[in-house]
């Protein structure tokens, strides 16, 4: 098959439901075909129990999983009885299993700083990544404790119907856990002239697996996957959650199940990172790549991560913002993100051997002369392609090495909330950028201009030893703030109302210009003006993101998720 990356948004119109259009149901089950049945997962105002599935028999519905964490259930239902259980006063909201999709040698650890980080001893010991994926390939010498020890995947669990494997036969997992905790083991001694590791080189990692050999799987999947992790936490110290997928907005994120499920996980004091997603030189709309951000990536919750390319160089002054990364605000509820940004171009990991990707796209292999000393060894040369590094582009790489800093984090103080966590590296992300740049697409030679405001690059591009380095632990929720239009004057503001208690609201020690930086923030919470990006001639994408009348959803496959790669990233 030829892989697809985050699937594109469109804009689609509302029909009316066939049954009756109901406020308790998704709008992409409006044109369903009442004689058939579709899987849908229905949350409740209660964890429901065998009274709650009594009614769903009495409808025609059959249970196929729990999912507590959302108050929720997965059933097989009758399209023709949805409206009967939209009715029950107990139920909150009903939307579909939502199918799900799997979202040159580049410095990503040095170029957050991570290298200075590691002198100081942080390495992310004793500290658990739950990495929600296509599985990890756990063979690697670099998932190992030291050079041939065990295995530091202490956990796995596959959530794929029918297939109880937890290995990686896509390659996605693995190349994710690689970023987020590989130890440069199959890359260290006098042999290598690089060594080639992840952020947090002695994490624990947790291999729960939700997409399969394609890169395919479902809602359900995934939420029962954050419930499992939720469950593990003590037993593993499971600090942070790893999401490098995403799948279009389809509603607010008050009631998406997936948004819900990464809230539950947040509550329970586990940090969750999640891809932004690769839409942005989306210019469908006249949107030019702005809200973009996929789910659950848009919950206001969770730590949203864009990508940087690093130009292929350890210095931070020559990076710039890879123009496939999703940009904010979120649809619907108009929610700032990202929340920032981390080197996720061209970025190099490990390589599940024989996964999809390196069957598909062998040239994204590196060469052993990368690392290795060719006049040391008899069997490298020049064009000799690595069975264990691999390099893929995409905001799922900018998601797995926050997550490596998080843990360093974590380590270093493991007192420290999510909202303490996420507040720290937003305040201490790097704010140094230029106005605007240019991008050229290394397959097709467009060429794509990004700016650097509050929705491409959120508080700035990822410190992890400025994290680090940082003392403040302030009270308060750290939710994304949402953004308003204010159709008097023409121009978008932040605001904080919808976040009572928030560190960086105006009033607080840190103000949102402490936290986003004065090259994004314009004089009273001013973050857009109806020229600043669609220029002076059209407002058409404006409106496609403020416009009251325009429904969004998906184009083709309903609800699809993606893994977030953007194979042969850019130059």
């Amino acid at each position: 098959m030829k892989y697809t990356a985050f699937l594109s948004i469109a804009v689609w119109a509302a029909a009316s439901l066939s049954f009756g259009a109901h406020p308790k149901i998704a709008k992409d089950l409006e044109q369903a075909d009442p004689a058939v049945t579709v899987d849908v997962i229905v949350q409740y105002r209660q964890v429901p129990r065998d009274a709650h599935h009594k009614k769903l028999q009495q409808l025609g519905g059959r249970l196929q999983r729990n999912l507590d964490a959302i108050k929720g259930a997965v059933y097989s239902v009758p399209v023709r009885s949805l409206a009967d259980l939209a009715n029950d006063p107990e139920v909150v909201f009903i939307s579909p299993n939502r199918p799900v999709q799997a979202t040159s040698y580049e410095y990503a650890p040095v170029a957050i700083n991570a290298d200075l980080a590691w002198k100081t001893g942080a390495d992310g010991s004793n500290v658990g990544v739950a990495v929600i994926d296509s599985g990890i390939d756990d063979t690697s010498f670099d998932l190992g404790t030291g050079t041939f020890g065990s295995s530091r995947v202490v956990y796995k669990q596959s959530f794929v119907s029918g297939d109880a494997s937890t290995g990686d036969a896509l390659g996605h997992g693995t190349h994710v856990a690689g970023l987020i905790g590989g130890n440069g083991a199959s890359s260290t001694g006098p042999m290598f002239t690089n060594t080639i590791q992840g952020v947090a080189p002695n994490v624990q990692l947790i291999n729960l697996r939700v997409l399969d050999k394609n890169g395919a799987g479902t809602d359900a999947a995934v939420i029962a996957a954050i419930e499992q992790a939720i469950s593990l936490k003590n037993k593993y110290n499971i600090r942070i959650i790893n999401l490098s997928l995403g799948r279009p907005v389809f509603e607010s994120y008050k009631v998406d199940p997936l948004c819900q499920a990464v809230e539950a996980a947040w509550n329970a004091g586990i940090v969750v990172v999640v891809a932004a997603g690769n839409e942005g030189r989306l210019n469908t709309f006249g949107n030019n790549g702005y809200a973009t951000i996929t789910a659950p990536g848009n919950d206001p919750y969770v730590l949203t991560v864009g990508a940087m390319k690093t130009s292929g160089t350890p210095g931070r002054s020559d990076d710039l913002i890879a123009s496939y990364s999703s940009k904010g605000p979120t649809l619907i509820d108009h929610v700032a993100k990202p929340d920032l940004v981390a080197p996720g171009n061209r970025v190099a990991s490990l390589l599940a051997n024989y996964g999809w990707f390196m069957t598909e796209y062998p040239a994204n292999q590196i060469p052993l002369s990368d690392y290795q000393s060719v006049s040391k060894s008899m069997f490298v040369s020049e064009s000799t392609p690595s069975m264990t590094y691999y390099k893929l582009s995409g905001t799922s790489m900018s998601a797995a090495v926050t997550s490596g800093a998080a843990a360093l984090v974590l380590q270093r103080n493991p007192k420290l909330t999510p909202d303490q966590v996420k507040a720290r590296l937003m305040k201490t992300a790097s704010k140094t950028f230029p106005v605007s740049s240019t991008a050229t697409d290394p397959v097709t030679g467009v060429k794509y201009t990004s700016q650097y405001d509050l929705f491409t690059i959120g508080a700035g591009y990822l410190d992890v030893m400025a994290a680090l380095n940082d003392a403040d632990v302030l009270t308060g929720s750290a939710h994304s703030p949402t953004v308003v239009y204010n159709n008097k004057d023409g121009n978008v503001y932040v605001t904080f109302s919808t976040a009572k208690g928030t560190v960086w609201g105006t009033g607080t020690v840190w103000g949102t210009g402490t936290v986003w930086g004065t090259n994004v923030l314009w004089g009273s919470g001013t973050v857009w003006g109806t020229g600043t990006v669609w220029g002076t001639s059209t407002l058409q994408g404006f409106g496609t993101v403020w416009g009251t009348g325009t429904v969004w959803g998906t184009s083709t496959t309903p609800g699809s998720e993606s893994i977030g790669i953007a194979i042969n990233g850019e130059q």
